[in-house]
């Protein structure tokens, strides 16, 4: 009998399981946010979760995504320092906890919410979390987009013209990435994670075919002097995102082959096919062996 099956789904349930075990003891009272200038008017800020994107001016501030609810006080003290205007959009690269915790916080102050389709079908209505027998009911109503979008979506904002578009499915399959042409700034969300293995939600139609789809369009609109924000770890540029991007096709070279020669999850783990990349690329996000997991669902379509 193959494990295959088995062990893909205790492994991605662990993952799970972690991500909000990591949450709920989260003290985001010691959570600082830091704030990095990317370009005139437009900022990178970490605290927990995902990055945001700020973008100021005359015209008021862009926020893209908002990390978790407890952050949503400190996400605008830090708005603050670098703009007295207010938060007038609010954009979420798609539909993850730590990119859209503070939806409800922002929504309530009346600030516009946009995304793609795919992320207002998904908070909108109850979820069903077969690994973890956990239902999720849907987001309220002031944390849900009020505008969305199926392809591309046009901002002309601080006198900036800001390109955004969705693409065929990677991180999750509501990933949208935003391209801001005047300051050569480009947001991706969750399909560059700087220098780490990347999460792929597999359930929610992610794949590393998709992922590195993604990235190619990435590189093929940007130069050597475009900043680019990932969804997690330090600001960017097309040299580390062609970075995390070979470092991807390499796994799936390698990975392709097991799964169509039908072996399980476990003897493709116990071949460690990352072992050459694993020092360079196995801290600070998903793990190599549930990595290698992750890529092999996809490949099966879960």
């Amino acid at each position: 009998m193959s494990l295959k099956r088995p062990i893909a789904v205790v492994v991605v349930a662990l993952v799970v399981a972690a991500a909000a075990v990591a949450q709920q003891q989260t003290d985001f009272s010691k959570i600082e946010i830091k704030t990095t200038q990317v370009a005139d008017g437009i900022y990178m800020m970490q605290g927990a979760g995902g990055n945001l994107g700020v973008c100021t001016g005359p015209d008021g501030v862009l926020l893209i995504d908002d990390q978790f609810a407890p952050l949503s006080d400190k996400i605008k003290a830090a708005i603050a320092k670098v703009s007295d205007k207010p938060i007038r959009f609010l954009f979420n690269t798609h539909y993850h906890g730590d990119h859209v915790g503070g939806n409800e916080n922002f929504g309530k102050l009346g600030i516009t919410i946009v995304a793609h389709d795919n992320v207002w079908s998904r908070m909108s209505v109850e979820q069903v979390n077969k690994l973890m027998n956990r239902t999720t009911p849907p987001y309220p109503k002031e944390a849900l987009p009020v505008v969305t979008f199926n392809d591309r979506l046009t901002f002309h904002l601080n006198g900036d013209t800001i390109e955004v578009f969705h693409v065929a499915p990677a991180h999750t399959d509501g990933d949208a990435i935003l391209r801001f042409t005047r300051a050569n700034v480009v947001h991706m969300g969750d399909t560059f994670f700087n220098g780490r293995y990347p999460v792929i939600d597999v359930f929610a139609g992610g794949s590393i075919a998709g992922m590195i789809a993604a990235d190619e369009r990435v590189l093929a609109l940007v130069n050597d002097q475009t900043k680019i924000i990932p969804g997690h770890g330090p600001l960017g540029d097309k040299k580390s995102l062609q970075a995390f991007h070979d470092m991807m096709v390499k796994v799936r070279d390698k990975v392709q082959p097991l799964v169509q020669a039908g072996k399980s999850d476990s003897a493709i783990v116990a071949l460690k096919p990352t072992a050459d990349l694993d020092a360079q690329w196995g801290t600070g996000g998903m793990p190599a062996d549930r990595f290698v997991i992750t890529v092999a669902q996809g490949m099966r379509g879960k």
